[in-house]
């Protein structure tokens, strides 16, 4: 196992603590109870997003943002035969979703089910050629169709059931997406003492869903700058080539240029670059050609926003077993302090 200085113990609960788009109530606790020794003023506002917020000198404020809702479902039926239906929130491959274990939160209680995947010795050839979707995905439940729909409601979330653990270099489990950079961000915070600026750390939600938690902070905390963090594509896996990794395990954390939503304040990657030189941290540049950050959810909401990001290599993105390089994660959390606290408010990062 690599060496690593973060606490693992924090990060297991994070990402296995349940908070689906517009639920993230669980995960909100954790990050509520993780800022009371590292702030000075906690406040949520009427969507879920937490921000905490350590004060500075003078009016320069940054916003430093991290997602906490992950990927999952809503029963959207239970059937005669007490089988639940879903539909998805956030983007599914329904490839993975086979014979995975789930946890449907209801009012009453978390009820367990299996996703269901007949053997395959008994599909036909059209079954086994057709291509998946969610809408065909059903939760065995265990019950009888009434006691099902006594226990299970339209309406109640849905996450898969997984640990985290610890696989030689790297941690592996769900919702690295986005909970591995909420830790990031928790642990800067922890760190950061008496910053020149006024630093806000914005747990946001919903992001899985199109952005929305950040486009409200946006306008509600109206930064001067703003640094997203979230999880990034590392296809260093076989079959693709090089040039389709985009990044790769254990080179350190990734400073983002482009995703499919923002591309980001040439001035400001190129300062956490240069801060990142200087402290002789880890790094790599991403250049990520589909999908989109809370980096756009605040570089236009309120008006115009230098932004920068980083972002923490992650091979198999949106599955259960999402996989970290553990120094990459140490990298991440470095790189944001050291720019967080020298940051003066100061530096020009106008075009």
């Amino acid at each position: 196992m690599a060496d690593y200085e973060f606490d693992f113990d924090l990060l297991a609960e994070l990402t296995e603590t349940s908070g689906v788009p517009g639920y993230e109530d669980r995960v909100r606790e954790v990050v509520r109870r993780e800022f009371e020794s590292s702030v000075d003023e906690i406040r949520t506002d009427a969507m879920g997003n937490v921000v905490g917020t350590i004060a500075g000198d003078g009016d320069y404020s940054v916003a430093v943002a991290a997602h906490m809702d992950e990927i999952g479902f809503m029963v959207r039926h239970v059937t005669d035969e007490g089988f639940v239906q879903l539909d998805a929130l956030g983007g599914w491959d329904p490839r993975v979703l086979k014979a995975q274990r789930v946890r449907i939160h209801t009012e009453d209680g978390d009820v367990p089910g299996v996703i269901g995947s007949p053997p395959p010795h008994t599909l036909s050839e059209e079954q086994k050629e057709a291509t998946p979707k969610v809408e065909d995905v059903h939760v065995d439940v265990g019950l009888s169709g009434d006691d099902a729909k006594e226990a299970v409601t339209v309406g109640d979330v849905v996450t898969m059931d997984q640990t985290t653990r610890e696989m030689g270099d790297v941690v592996t489990g769900k919702a690295l997406d986005d909970r591995v950079c909420l830790f990031a961000m928790l642990q800067a915070a922890e760190r950061i003492e008496d910053p020149e600026v006024t630093v806000h750390f914005a747990a946001t939600v919903q992001e899985e869903v199109g952005l929305r938690g950040a486009k409200a902070l946006g306008v509600d905390i109206d930064p001067n700058l703003a640094i997203a963090l979230d999880v990034t594509v590392a296809n260093d896996v076989p079959g693709f080539e090089a040039g389709d990794h985009v990044t790769e395990l254990g080179e350190g954390t990734a400073i983002k240029l482009k995703d499919g939503s923002v591309i980001t304040t040439p001035k400001v990657h190129r300062r956490l670059r240069s801060v990142a030189e200087e402290a002789d941290i880890p790094h790599q540049s991403e250049i990520l050609p589909a999908g989109g950050t809370d980096t756009a959810g605040f570089q236009n909401t309120h008006g115009a926003k230098p932004v920068g990001a980083l972002s923490v290599p992650t091979r198999y993105l949106h599955t259960v077993t999402e996989s970290a390089h553990v120094e990459d994660v140490d990298a991440t959390i470095d790189l944001l302090t050291a720019f967080v606290e020298s940051e003066t408010g100061d530096h020009d990062y106008a075009y």
